[in-house]
């Protein structure tokens, strides 16, 4: 990935996976039509949001290369070279996807 960018605290950058959606009858659903969970790989992440009293870090739970699921308007959406992304924090994250 040709970025430079470090999530800050519990924030993580994850590229979605583009999901076409093909019906039981054979029509073609797209993104927007979907209310459910969507998928990303995550390409970066911040080192942690600090406790309570602000001297320690809580270890984040998703590494780089994990795929996720998060919700469908969560986060913040950005562009780099025609690649969209997007900037999460921890707690939208759903589940990692086991592999």
């Amino acid at each position: 990935m040709g970025m430079n960018l470090q999530p800050l605290g519990d924030r993580v950058i994850v590229e979605p996976i583009e999901q076409e959606e093909v019906t039981a009858s054979g029509i073609v659903l797209p993104e927007s039509a979907k209310e459910r969970p969507q998928r990303g790989t995550i390409m970066a992440v911040g080192p942690g949001r600090l406790d309570e009293d602000g001297s320690k870090r809580i270890p984040m739970d998703v590494k780089v290369g994990d795929v996720v699921l998060y919700a469908q308007y969560s986060g913040t959406q950005f562009k780099i070279d025609d690649k969209k992304y997007l900037v999460l924090s921890e707690k939208d994250i759903l589940a990692r996807v086991a592999s």
